[in-house]
């Protein structure tokens, strides 16, 4: 049979950094077995369940480059792919496990499961359903309902072993009597998620289900759900919890921002996909930069690692700023004025046809392109002196007193030459090394930092340079 594998994100909130690598790599492992991607969204949760989340989870998933081959958006043999919409075979699929035998009505209160969880925790005991209504005959269950008792359903659970195949993990087995039986179908007639993940998985033929080691413990009941419905279990992966540096749960702070957050930070979509599968994938080699099409032929499951994996912005951004640099000069050009027309951010003192040269001046300064941003700013003839504190120091009058001599003598439509400027401050300034580029650059930039001055001097013309001049003798004095 050939490989059919899905992501199904839940539509509640947005995609960040932990479903991103779930959805990469089952759409890596299709790609590579030349199988199906299934998108599926799981929206039974109808308070939190949003359209605008879903929408923005398969806009999210293009910008990324992951296609999948059967959807909401494009349909399919097995659809819908909304299980909203697929509620019939949830309750047909309770109906028949009733039927059977493998499944029962349970009319216990709120109360009555806090009260049985509150006695096994007061015993020391892990907390389970104590499969009280399993003994209530059939009649009964029908009197019940008959005068208006809403039920849930429970699955039955017997005592045992169920063990399977991690394709990550290796060999797994649980002890089922620690379980108790679980609800399937809630009183509302809403499913539970492991009555409609199984249900959908089997109809929707998955043969490898890929997910997170959060639900490793789900995986035995879901086994025993798959037998009891007649569908042969598919394989499972568990992937390693992502998690901040020192082992901290991950979070904004350490980095892990939506989708839509490192897009508009200006990250490139194939850095993020690159980063992401290294979190836990390693190719066998010493490459750490990969285009997505070349993930797609080098990612196998056999090199997932089973430990955490630790998220790094530092890493990040050495691979986003590798990505950037190793782009064609057009296409860094073309990506970078995309990125600021989308942040209403085109620079007013420029027009586009001369922005070319001046943003190849950054190409190996910047690690995202909303650093563009700020980094155009030393040509705007309106930027705020930043860093002032370097023109204080006393050798700076000498320097100050120079540049001035230069510009002022430069004619009209004459453009700096940084070397002809070098070669006279050493011959009048006595400061050398950082006690004379550090004032240098503030005083025609206005910052402390950036690409080398030889660069960014042939774009300040005379009377820019001059207003500059002026502006930091008064900070100096």
């Amino acid at each position: 049979m050939s490989v059919r594998v899905r992501f199904a994100p839940s539509p509640t909130g947005y995609l960040h950094i932990g479903n991103v690598r779930t959805a990469l790599f089952n759409y890596l492992f299709a790609a590579r077995n030349k199988g199906t991607l299934i998108l599926r969204i799981e929206d039974t949760d109808k308070e939190r369940s949003k359209n605008e989340y879903a929408a923005q989870i398969e806009k999210d998933l293009h910008w990324l480059g992951i296609r999948w081959n059967e959807g909401p958006d494009i349909g399919g043999k097995y659809g819908p792919y909304k299980q909203s919409e697929r509620m019939s075979h949830y309750h047909d699929a309770a109906d028949k496990l009733i039927k059977a035998g493998k499944a029962y009505y349970c009319f216990c209160s709120t109360e009555e499961l806090e009260k049985m969880k509150k006695e096994a925790q007061a015993k020391g005991l892990a907390p389970k359903y104590d499969n009280r209504c399993r003994k209530l005959s059939e009649a009964d269950a029908k009197k019940r309902i008959a005068g208006g008792v809403k039920p849930s359903v429970r699955f039955k659970v017997d005592e045992g072993i169920v063990q399977f195949e991690d394709l990550i993990r290796g060999p797994v087995q649980f002890e089922m009597g620690l379980f108790g039986d679980f609800v399937i179908l809630r009183p509302d007639g809403m499913p539970t998620f492991h009555l409609a993940v199984c249900v959908d998985d089997g109809l929707m033929k998955v043969t490898h289900v890929i997910r997170g080691e959060d639900h490793l413990p789900n995986t035995p009941r879901h086994i025993l759900l798959f037998r009891a419905m007649g569908f042969e279990p598919p394989k499972f992966a568990h992937l390693s919890l992502i998690m901040g540096k020192g082992n901290e749960p991950l979070s904004k702070r350490l980095g892990a921002m939506s989708v839509q957050e490192y897009r508009q930070t200006g990250y490139l979509p194939d850095v993020i996909d690159n980063y992401i599968a290294l979190l836990g994938w390693a190719p066998g080699d010493n490459r750490e930069i990969f285009m997505l099409k070349e993930l797609e032929q080098a990612f196998s499951l056999d090199r997932v690692g089973k430990s955490s994996s630790i998220f790094d912005l530092e890493k990040l951004n050495w691979l986003s700023g590798e990505h950037l640099r190793r782009m064609s000069d057009d296409a860094f050009v073309a990506k970078s004025i995309d990125y600021l027309k989308s942040q209403n951010a085109m620079p007013k003192f420029t027009d586009e046809s001369k922005l070319r040269g001046l943003l190849l001046i950054f190409k190996d300064n910047i690690v995202h392109f909303d650093e563009l941003i700020d980094r155009l700013a030393i040509f705007d003839p309106e930027a705020k002196m930043m860093d002032a504190e370097i023109l204080k120091q006393p050798q700076v009058s000498e320097i100050l007193s120079t540049l001035k001599g230069y510009f002022e003598a430069l004619g009209a439509g004459d453009r700096p030459d940084y070397d002809a400027l070098n070669q006279k401050l050493k011959a009048s300034v006595k400061a050398k090394g950082k006690e004379l580029f550090m004032p240098l650059r503030v005083a025609l930039t206005f910052r402390a930092h950036g690409p080398e001055l030889k660069r960014i001097l042939p774009y300040l013309n005379k009377e820019l340079c001059l207003k500059r001049i002026y502006a930091a003798t008064a900070q100096h004095v």
